[in-house]
């Protein structure tokens, strides 16, 4: 066993410790008394969806990947100030 092959076995039990974490952020979500504590554990699923996504491109070695983790990071960042601008205002005025 070489050292890549090391490294790609980390990342990929690192992608799945970080798939098993959004699993707890997504019941945060759910059962989240308030609405900001719903927002905060969207967001955590939406970092952590793109942490996800840069170690799929790490393990095949296509750096496009990279291209779709930034276009999810702006989504995700523009979808939570969105969500916090209609939770103060009550609209998106």
């Amino acid at each position: 066993m070489n050292s890549g092959q090391i490294l790609d076995y980390a990342y990929s039990l690192g992608a799945v410790i970080v798939m098993l974490l959004i699993f707890l952020s997504l019941i945060r979500a759910l059962i989240g008394p308030t609405a900001p504590d719903r927002v905060a554990a969207i967001n955590i699923i939406g970092t952590k969806t793109l942490v996800i996504i840069t170690l799929i491109a790490r393990i095949y070695d296509q750096a496009y990947f990279l291209d779709i983790a930034m276009v999810y990071a702006l989504m995700s960042f523009i979808t939570t100030v969105g969500v916090a601008k209609y939770l103060e205002k009550g609209a998106l005025d």
